[in-house]
């Protein structure tokens, strides 16, 4: 490499996760057997993790990992598409869509986002997500769905 090369520009400062490690990892969900995995997403979180979602408020990573066991459980694939990541100072924003199939339902598409704060140490302090779970598991239930988004607009829209 001569002088004139120039080096891709982290995006972080410091060691730990940026945009580009985030988008790359949060994009993998399934280990070599086709299972739902986050084994390679878990070292990210620090220990003391605070994780909350419109379903729960979690803190400390064993909490955070059995989280994560019982949604592998719960589904037979899961599959995240990273639309969008943004990180500004110690905060990374993802917006993304989770396409997840239940045992024995249909495929449900959830659109959401996480804000993930990252301490000194480069780990995930906290992660807050945001989505509209039942909306999005809603209209992929015929006829159901459009009555849902009726009693939505209807009482709070």
């Amino acid at each position: 490499m001569n002088n004139k090369t120039k080096r891709p520009k982290r995006t972080r400062g410091k060691k730990g996760l940026n945009a580009e490690t985030v988008k790359e990892l949060w994009s993998k969900t399934y280990n070599e057997e086709g299972k739902v995995d986050w084994s390679h997403i878990l070292p990210c979180y620090d220990e003391d993790i605070y994780f909350r979602d419109s379903i729960q408020e979690i803190r400390g990573i064993d909490e955070f990992k059995a989280m994560y066991e019982r949604l592998s459980k719960r589904s037979n694939s899961l599959r995240m598409n990273i639309v969008n990541v943004v990180e500004q100072g110690n905060i990374i924003f993802i917006e993304w869509e989770m396409t997840i199939s239940f045992k024995k339902n249909p495929n449900s598409i959830l659109y959401g986002s996480s804000r993930l704060t990252i301490n000194e140490r480069g780990k995930i302090s906290a992660q807050r997500d945001y989505f509209d779970l039942w909306g999005d598991i809603f209209d992929n239930i015929p006829r159901f769905g459009k009555a849902y988004r009726k009693f939505m607009r209807k009482k709070f829209g």
